[in-house]
């Protein structure tokens, strides 16, 4: 029994000295700084001046209808691209969706190479978007709903939502999907930047956004993607996110759907805070007097980029303006957002003509 129990001993500790030298080192990964200013303005140079729209096809009501396997619609997403090539843009910013890529991640991450395949035919790049904060707070895999006559993105889905506050194993998988998806397209040239976060803090959460916020930068900055980082300026009154925002963002985004006063004073406003590029990431609401006509050469001028929001009136119903809703769901004699009908005709001509004279396309 005695020769048995040294016998026992030296082998417990063979086996955790072998133990100790066949672990496999831990890789600590460290989340990278803040590009410097001389660096993003490189980039921004680069790039020249971008301008296009917030895109998703007028067959999608919202991320997941988009981005799905059953109705994902290449066919549409190129005609409609290739309207907006036609009139001079260069970019488009998509908004993408956890769940989509929770269902079938391969199968996801092919329909975003798809979408940039078929941009990068139509000479568009594409900013994309990982989280948001406004409309519908639930969300489910599957068909989507059809829309609310009349009401403005009523099948929209944030992302991730109020399931955030309920489900404590949720950031773990929101991490993973954003490592996944930074990691898959980290070098991919036809992505122009990442924009970690839509409007944090709206809908109602306030500061609660700011966890996530902090997260997805630190998450994304240990990937260290080659595209730049970050978080559009919305609300100057939801100091805290818009100070971490600023602070924190590679380029400076914001929106504002102001007239030309407001938006300048807006402008001058994050000039004196930043001395990075400018884009603007939404942008034109007609009943607001932010037009094609008074808002795209302001930012063309001070060299801005420029994406407004809507190409093609669809499902989302965004010709509706937010406030507004028409209950018979009749065309408005004055659309909200959005440049195209489905057929592909212009709401206003002179909007294209507009256009088609700032981005130089004959």
């Amino acid at each position: 029994m005695k020769n048995f129990k040294i016998y026992l001993g030296l082998l417990l500790f063979s086996l955790t000295f072998q133990s100790c030298f066949q672990q496999k080192p831990q890789i600590s990964q460290t989340a990278r700084e803040i590009w410097p200013v001389e660096k993003a303005n490189e980039w921004y140079a680069k790039w020249g001046w971008l301008r296009g729209s917030d895109f998703i096809p007028s067959t999608a009501i919202n991320q997941l209808e988009m981005w799905q396997a059953d109705t994902f619609d290449p066919a549409t997403i190129d005609k409609e691209l290739g309207w907006a090539e036609g009139i001079g843009m260069n970019s488009m910013r998509v908004y993408l969706h956890h769940l989509a890529w929770q269902q079938d991640r391969e199968g996801f991450k092919k329909r975003v190479s798809n979408y940039l395949d078929i941009a990068e035919k139509h000479k568009i790049s594409t900013m994309f978007v990982f989280f948001d904060d406004c409309w519908n707070p639930t969300y489910k895999a599957g068909k989507q709903p059809e829309p609310k006559p009349g009401i403005h993105n009523s099948g929209w889905v944030r992302d991730p939502g109020d399931l955030l506050f309920s489900d404590s194993t949720l950031t773990d998988t929101l991490e993973v999907y954003v490592k996944d998806i930074l990691n898959t397209f980290k070098e991919d040239k036809r992505i122009v930047l990442w924009d970690l976060y839509n409007e944090p803090g709206n809908s109602g959460y306030g500061n609660k956004s700011m966890p996530l916020l902090k997260k997805v930068f630190e998450w994304a900055r240990t990937v260290n993607p080659s595209q730049p980082l970050s978080v559009g300026v919305w609300n100057l009154s939801l100091k805290e996110l818009t100070d971490y925002q600023i602070k924190n963002s590679d380029i400076t985004t914001y929106h504002n759907y102001g007239d030309v006063k407001d938006h300048q004073k807006w402008i001058d406003t994050l000039r004196s805070v930043s001395k990075r590029p400018l884009i603007c990431t939404e942008y034109m609401a007609r009943s607001r007097n932010s037009l094609f006509s008074n808002i795209m050469p302001l930012l063309k001028q001070e060299n801005i980029g420029a994406y407004n929001w809507g190409l093609v009136a669809g499902k989302s119903n965004t010709i509706y303006a937010w406030d507004m809703p028409i209950k018979d769901g009749k065309e408005p004699r004055l659309w909200f957002h959005d440049i195209f009908y489905k057929d592909g005709r212009p709401y206003k001509q002179s909007e294209i003509d507009s256009i088609k004279m700032l981005t130089g396309r004959k």
